[in-house]
């Protein structure tokens, strides 16, 4: 931050449905980054260049009463919040306006916080937004400067707690792939598959999944972000399971592809076979200093080569293709790896160079709609100083062993 500068920070609304219903709350990964206060009507300021050390930062929270506690539940307590999130000096967020008040004079620049990701729609005005706004108003003589690329630099390099929960978050999701192995046969709905999985997850202590699932068969695979799990399991065809966990706000991402009758065909294994050779050089790619814009680049290239083996593209489509829109993009749509966090799709702007800490999803697929096949394989993994720690190499991913579970039921 800027000398004198102070930063505010404004958790989630809950978001209404109809008549009086609300979606479940779901945190402000900002907030939740800075202060670990999982709590709606919270506010974190951080201030460094204050006059007085109780300054330096500060929470607000949601001033409870026996009322709320009887129909909503426990609140945090001021006691509770300081020991959660580290922070000494907290105060009901109805004192906010004083306080702020008091300390924003003290200050030459303000720190504002909006949604900075690049798919982000921002469509519905979040509270963050609404205090932008009246901040402005307000005290419109100071200097204003935005936080997420400060956010976005740090956030995207994690610590090891958070690589910890990371693991938990995983551990969960392969306990549900593991489940669902033996329990897909011909004639399976894809939401009971969901429904099995959710099962799995929630009673190893995760609120559920990290996103929206994709339990897709046959051509539904070839949808990439196909939600409906409705279709029916066909026998010959695969099932390919976009999911992960959540645990404690870090969110896990894992696909596979699995056959429905339990036996991979020769051609779907040949598919399948390519996409894993792709994303195992894949892996070898993420090192320190690469870039993703790169990165893919060079996917690209190994991509081709499997495309070419497979009889889906010849020499000379490779040869006339349009250089900004090259020939393996008609069954390889989507980019190879995300980074991965508090947010499934976590921050981390394209152009930033890999780092240690960093973590990625791998995810490589080929999708031939003329054939109702789509194959998509996805790892998460961390960046070392010498390669990657695959965090999934416990889950099942070679086309032999996933038949032998299956088959071993």
């Amino acid at each position: 931050m800027d000398q004198n500068a102070i930063a505010a920070f404004n958790s989630n609304d809950i978001m209404p449905t109809s008549a009086d219903g609300t979606m479940p709350f779901l945190q402000q990964t900002d907030l939740f980054y800075l202060s670990g206060i999982d709590q709606e009507e919270s506010i974190l300021l951080i201030f460094p260049d204050a006059n007085e050390k109780q300054h330096h930062e500060i929470l607000f929270i949601k001033e409870t009463n026996e009322e709320i506690a009887i129909w909503e539940g426990h609140k945090y307590t001021r006691e509770e919040a300081r020991e959660l999130s580290g922070i000494q000096s907290v105060f009901w967020v109805s004192q906010f306006n004083e306080i702020f008040n008091t300390l924003i004079f003290q200050a030459e620049v303000i720190y504002l916080n909006s949604n900075e990701h690049l798919r982000a729609k921002n469509e519905v005005e979040t509270r963050d937004a609404r205090f932008a706004k009246w901040c402005k108003e307000k005290y419109p003589l100071h200097k204003y400067k935005r936080s997420q690329p400060i956010l976005h630099k740090i956030r995207a390099v994690k610590s090891h707690i958070e690589i910890e929960q990371l693991k938990k978050a995983i551990h969960i999701t392969e306990k549900g792939f593991r489940r669902v192995l033996k329990f897909i046969n011909p004639g399976i709905m894809e939401y009971e598959i969901e429904a099995e999985l959710i099962h799995e997850f929630v009673s190893n202590r995760s609120k559920g999944f990290s996103f929206q699932p994709i339990i897709a068969s046959g051509f539904n695979a070839c949808v990439l972000h196909y939600i409906e799990n409705k279709g029916v399991c066909k026998d010959g065809e695969l099932v390919l399971m976009d999911i992960g966990a959540e645990y404690g706000n870090y969110n896990a991402d894992l696909t596979r592809c699995v056959p429905v009758s339990g036996r991979f065909t020769d051609r779907q294994k040949a598919v399948y076979n390519a996409v894993l050779r792709v994303q195992r050089e894949a892996m070898t790619m993420l090192t320190p200093g690469n870039t993703i814009p790169e990165y893919h680049k060079e996917v690209g290239k190994i991509m081709e080569k499997e495309l070419v083996g497979l009889g889906l593209l010849s020499k000379t489509d490779i040869k006339k293709q349009d250089p900004t829109l090259p020939a393996y993009k008609k069954y390889f749509m989507h980019g190879t790896s995300h980074h991965l966090g508090l947010d499934v799709h976590d921050y981390g702007y394209p152009h930033m160079k890999m780092e240690v800490g960093m973590v990625f999803t791998v995810e490589p697929g080929i999708y031939i709609r003329e054939e109702n096949l789509g194959i998509r394989l996805e790892n998460d993994v961390v960046i070392k100083e010498n390669g990657i720690v695959d965090l999934m190499n416990n889950i099942p991913i070679e086309p032999e062993e996933i038949e032998d579970i299956m088959n071993s039921k």
